[in-house]
């Protein structure tokens, strides 16, 4: 019942958010194109921003302990080639294709993922997380950037690809903030202090935009993509990445990080970068809601599951 209360806790002001922007958009405080333009702000300013934020704020000297953080990066880069392929099988409209394979493999692991890990193993775990951070995020937006042109509908170029990876903004937050990692270089209070600010906006303000984005109405037609994409994100990636590394014999700390890592709902940034790269954005949007509601019972499984075999 405690994990149960806590994956409620984490979840529900995500599920506000999203229900405070569908009722802004009943009532006219937004329309479809003020949404629109205000995805773009959260895609190409906040989301880089908080991206940045967290990357800088991390420790350099936690860097000795990578071994479930360099693990969780190849069990999503196996999971995004492995569901692309199977994607590619059973859905025939590209825009679906690209929006489907990130869905199923990019995590919302700052935001869910962090304070879960936390309530799991303590304060003490902050330095693991850290770490993954600086690797786990860039794999994720790049392989996301890398299958959303792919499926844009037109034929790929290497050429094409290369340019969406290095203009992608999450992308070069991710490196900046890395950069600044390693080189040591301080921004000082007065900058450091601002970016904090603006990160802070970024998850609440796509929630909401979320929100407003969705169409109850247009599920029905999505609701196979849906299935797909949540069991996939939700049941089946994180037991195959948990089940092995177990095997492995990985343990406490490091098995909470792969629960964040891979169990956690689809990333809420999935949603403005999807409607950039001309993905279906409905259906992105449909992904991070209904991924976010689920997994309130999911994570309970995994993290209830995982203590009784006395895992973590």
């Amino acid at each position: 019942m405690e994990n149960l209360i806590l994956s409620f806790k984490v979840v529900a002001p995500l599920i506000i958010l999203m229900l405070l922007g569908a009722f802004m958009l009943r009532v006219h405080i937004f329309d479809d194109a003020t949404v629109k333009k205000m995805n773009t702000a959260v895609f190409k300013v906040f989301l880089p921003a908080l991206i940045f934020y967290n990357i800088y704020n991390s420790s350099i000297d936690d860097i000795k302990d990578i071994r479930a953080a360099l693990y969780a990066s190849i069990v999503l880069m196996s999971a995004f080639a492995l569901s692309s392929v199977l994607i590619c099988l059973i859905e025939k409209d590209p825009r679906k294709r690209g929006v489907m394979v990130q869905g199923m493999c990019r995590s919302n692991f700052v935001i869910f993922g962090v304070p879960l890990c936390v309530s799991l193993c303590g304060e003490q775990i902050l330095g693991k997380i850290s770490v993954a951070v600086t690797i786990i995020i860039p794999v994720i937006n790049i392989l996301s950037v890398v299958v959303l042109e792919v499926f844009r509908g037109t034929k790929p170029s290497f050429k094409k690809i290369l340019k969406g990876i290095i203009t992608n903004p999450l992308t070069i937050a991710s490196l900046l903030g890395m950069l600044a990692l390693v080189s040591g270089i301080k921004l000082g209070s007065v900058l450091t202090n601002a970016l904090g600010d603006i990160s802070k906006i970024a998850t609440p303000l796509a929630l909401v935009l979320l929100g407003a984005s969705i169409d109850i109405k247009k599920v029905r037609g999505n609701l196979r993509h849906l299935f797909i994409t949540v069991f996939g994100k939700l049941v089946a990636v994180p037991f195959i990445g948990i089940f092995i590394a177990a095997l492995m014999g990985m343990r406490n700390g490091d098995l909470a990080l792969l629960i964040a890592a891979l169990a956690a709902p689809t990333a809420v940034s999935s949603y403005p970068m999807a409607l950039s790269m001309d993905g279906d954005g409905e259906l992105a949007a449909q992904i991070v809601a209904f991924g976010t509601v689920l997994c309130i019972v999911t994570v309970f499984l995994w993290v209830f599951v995982l203590k009784q075999l006395s895992l973590i």
